[in-house]
């Protein structure tokens, strides 16, 4: 019967393909149930086909089919069904993704699987979300399905969690117990590919200490993978087990001067010498990215903590973002602090530097300093950069940003396609009662409430603060 009806159809469907009428042409049969009237024929006609192609016509899966799981519960609750629509539009037109889901998570909120799910290998997406990346990986995989283990990460239960969930559980552990981690990864270490330890070996960043040591030097001394060894070596170049000054650190110290700065002239200050060809700055270059900080300030005749408030800031600007990524990579705790305290003042005018040093700065912090760049007069994008969507920053309209944004506006609101990127990154960056008077405040000039461009501001203004985990 169904293929009877199907074979109907086809020359109708045909029809309307083309734009003309199909019910004149239907089966007799069908007639009676179309009715005289040829304008309400037609959309009876419609109305059935639809029902019979949704329901009756169901194409053949290719190849063979298998149940998937259920897809895993997260550790915070979905965002409430009335803003999921804002959530849904602004996941796929965010310029930048990741902090959006970072702000959601802050908030204590994750995305519905209905509107956004990560793919198995998703760098963007916060931990909360490695249950759905390793549900993206089994799906795809011809692996038989694995248990989703919920208790703390043992030897035990290794092979229990999928990588992305595994790396989310050593990461706890880490931060609980870090001896435990270490000694874990040590056992398991040699199993592992490549990427999984490369990616494992960094989480060792958290709670490094002097215990870690002799593992770390084992690393960096037999992985067979480049990348792990350099990794290894930048831990223990952090705990002051770099190398020494040598001829490398040495020929890079050359590329630099100490000169007499202040009135008597009795502090010393470090400047980049000009360079004279490109053959010289490809070299330099790549003595930054091979030489440890340490090494380097020794060379220099300096502490490791005193050459940040020593260093000539503007001089040269490639050489100050390669200096701070050299210093993400090598240098200790109180290094990066002399590099915050030496700068934060002036974020706005040295943000290439600070955004080199981001993996190293507590969430806390960069919320600190993307306040300093907004009070220097840098703009909502380069705060974001640097902050991050877990921000909250009350009064966020009420800075320089803003006062552009709103001038701008002002002039003419039909530019808010200019401004687009800016209230974007406004809407990540404020708290909610910063949302609430941001839209106000925008809205007072010009845009209308139910603008696109104003959709995070709304969500943010809308969604309660749980205090969840970014």
């Amino acid at each position: 019967m169904a293929e009877a009806i199907y074979d109907a159809l086809d020359p109708l469907l045909m029809r309307w393909t083309v734009g003309g009428p199909g019910a004149a042409t239907a089966p007799m049969s069908w007639q009676s149930a179309l009715g005289p009237d040829s304008g309400e024929a037609e959309l009876r006609l419609l109305a059935l086909a639809g029902h019979f192609l949704g329901l009756a016509v169901v194409a053949e899966p290719q190849g063979d089919v298998r149940s998937l799981p259920d897809v895993p519960s997260l550790a915070l609750p979905a965002l409430p069904v009335a803003l999921r629509p804002l959530a849904r539009r602004a996941i796929h037109t965010v310029k930048e993704r990741k902090c959006l889901l970072d702000f959601l998570a802050a908030r204590g909120w994750t995305m519905h699987p209905a509107d956004w799910m990560p793919s198995g290998s998703d760098e963007d997406a916060p931990s909360v979300y490695a249950p759905w990346c390793d549900w993206a990986n089994a799906a795809g995989s011809a692996i038989p399905e694995r248990q989703y283990a919920e208790e703390r990460l043992t030897s035990e239960n290794w092979d229990d969690y999928w990588p992305a969930a595994r790396k989310a559980a050593f990461g706890d552990l880490r931060r609980s117990d870090p001896i435990a981690a270490a000694t874990l990864l040590q056992a398991k270490f040699a199993s592992l590919g490549a990427e999984a330890r490369l990616s494992l070996i960094g989480l060792l960043a958290t709670g490094l200490s002097e215990t870690d040591i002799p593992f770390l030097q084992d690393v960096a001394a037999q992985d067979r993978a480049p990348k792990v060894k350099a990794l290894a070596a930048s831990l223990l170049a952090r705990l002051g087990h770099g190398a020494m000054a040598g001829e490398d650190a040495v020929e890079l110290a050359a590329f630099f001067e100490l000169y007499g700065r202040g009135l008597l002239r009795r502090s010393q200050a470090v400047r980049p010498l000009k360079l004279k060809t490109p053959a010289q700055q490809v070299r330099r270059r790549t003595l930054f990215a091979v030489v440890d900080f340490a090494a380097f300030a020794s060379a220099l005749g300096l502490a490791s903590n005193a050459l940040p408030t020593s260093w000539d800031w503007g001089h040269d600007s490639q050489a100050d973002a390669e200096m701070a990524a050299m210093a993400e990579q090598s240098g200790d705790d109180t290094t990066i602090a002399a590099f915050v305290e030496a700068l934060g003042d002036h974020a706005a005018h040295h943000l290439p530097v600070l955004l080199a040093l981001v993996p190293r700065l507590s969430r806390a912090l960069r919320a600190e300093l993307a306040r300093q760049v907004l009070r220097g007069g840098g703009n909502y994008g380069a705060a974001l950069a640097l902050g991050g969507g877990a921000c909250r920053i009350d009064r966020a309209i009420d800075v320089p940003a803003g006062a552009a944004l709103l001038r701008a506006l002002a002039q003419d609101a039909g530019r808010a396609n200019e401004q687009a990127a800016e209230i974007e990154a406004l809407g990540l960056l404020a708290s909610r009662a910063g949302a609430r008077e941001a839209l106000e405040r925008l809205t007072r000039s010009g845009l209308l409430e139910a603008d696109p461009r104003l959709d995070l501001l709304r969500l943010n203004a809308a969604l309660d603060d749980h205090g969840g985990e970014a």
